[in-house]
């Protein structure tokens, strides 16, 4: 007697309910690709172009109209220049029709003519910071004084365009030498890795601790629960404002207490010395974020079975032994994914630092270099070859977790 075999590859109906599938997802999977991969994709493309913020406007021919002079030597000047340094704008040309009331008088200097009331002026190619001047000597019908403000309300129309520096396809290298360059970069990057490591290795096991105290029932657990959710849930500027004013040197609590104390002979500026200002922002960063580890671990306590736990009081264990065999073990898993996000995050992490130090007293990190590139500096170019240094340090990071440590936890 033969077994029945059972039907292999896939069926007509299988295909369409596919198919159906994948129609129902394509909007959405869509959508989220273009949040995600254009946004990168721009970021790779600014990279490799060296240029500022003034650089992102197109070079354009930019004229301001006046009325200069007095008497017989009373003229319109138009004062041209093209807006960019570096970059050549084509196809220049400047048309205005004067008001009425102003009388040209003679001719104007080549390239411009004048036919009637109307000037017209082709400048063809205008080189970069290259500047003209056009004198319209004229006559008005009246006081001069009642022209101005008309002959300069008057706007000329100027055509040209050039490339903009943004859009072409010339590329360099020159942002990431200007990053790699000098000792800056790698002091900017332990600074970064000091304290992403330290930040979410505390903010975890300060969590593991906050779990393992209120995996208890007591009175009044859930009121201590909300407490410990502050931190997490407050808004950053008013915490990050509250250290700031507790730890400063002249006014804050936290040195008078020390003074007092005697532990102190005169008061610590905690956010303006080094390395103190780096240790305080890593300990700010513990403090705002182990609410979230808490909250996850001690999720996956309370789903422990306790039945082990009654076994191990049977055999004598102590509260460590219970802790360090049966608890860690069944905590790896979300102690590994928190490691990940909370690396990811802090390696991120930009705002907490700004509104501390703002960068200052050895608190430098990589995203701090990115702002300070992109705006203070006004480099576009070397802030998002920053940025894309970001992005490959933590691809690397995520890579070797999910190949050695993910491993090892099923994940």
């Amino acid at each position: 007697m033969t077994s029945a075999t059972p039907p292999t590859g896939t069926g007509a109906l299988a295909k369409r309910e596919a198919r159906l599938a994948w129609t129902l997802l394509a909007p959405t999977i869509i959508s989220v690709s273009l949040v995600v991969i254009l946004p990168l994709l721009a970021i790779f493309w600014i990279s490799f172009k060296p240029f500022t913020l003034s650089d992102l406007r197109p070079p354009a021919p930019v004229v301001r109209e006046s009325l200069r002079g007095s008497g017989d030597d009373l003229r319109i000047e138009y004062r041209l220049r093209n807006s960019s340094q570096d970059i050549a704008i084509d196809g220049v040309t400047v048309r205005d029709v004067l008001p009425d009331g102003v009388m040209p008088l003679g001719d104007v200097a080549a390239p411009c003519a004048l036919t009637g009331q109307e000037l017209f002026c082709d400048f063809g190619t205008l080189e970069g910071g290259q500047r003209e001047r056009i004198r319209v000597p004229v006559a008005v019908d009246g006081d001069p004084d009642a022209f101005e403000d008309l002959v300069e309300g008057s706007e000329p129309t100027v055509t040209g365009s050039g490339p903009s520096v943004l859009t072409n396809f010339e590329f360099s290298l020159e942002n990431f030498a200007r990053v790699f360059d000098g000792d800056e970069f790698w002091g900017v990057l332990w600074v970064t890795l000091f304290y992403t490591v330290f930040g979410t290795i505390g903010a975890l096991v300060m969590g593991l601790f906050a779990a393992l105290l209120l995996n208890k029932s007591f009175k009044g657990q859930g009121f201590i629960r909300g407490l410990y959710l502050f931190p997490y849930v407050a808004p950053v500027i008013a915490v990050a404002f509250t250290w700031v004013t507790l730890f400063d040197p002249f006014s804050g609590s936290a040195n008078a207490l020390l003074v007092q104390m005697g532990l102190s002979s005169e008061p610590i500026n905690f956010f303006g010395e080094r390395p103190l200002a780096l240790i305080m922002v890593t300990v700010f960063e513990i403090w705002r974020y182990f609410p979230l580890s808490f909250l996850f671990i001690l999720a996956r306590m309370q789903s422990i079975d306790s039945s082990m736990y009654e076994a191990a009081d049977m055999d004598g264990a102590s509260p460590f032994q219970k802790f360090w065999l049966l608890s860690i073990p069944q905590l790896l898993g979300i102690l590994s994914v928190l490691f990940l996000l909370r690396f990811i995050w802090t390696f991120n992490k930009f705002d907490d630092i700004f509104l501390l130090t703002g960068g200052n007293a050895g608190t430098r990190t990589l995203t701090v270099n990115v702002y300070e590139q992109a705006f203070a500096v006004s480099n576009i170019g070397a802030g998002a070859a920053v940025a894309v240094v970001i992005l490959l340090c933590l691809i690397t990071f995520s890579l070797v977790f999910f190949k050695f440590i993910s491993r090892e936890e099923g994940l």
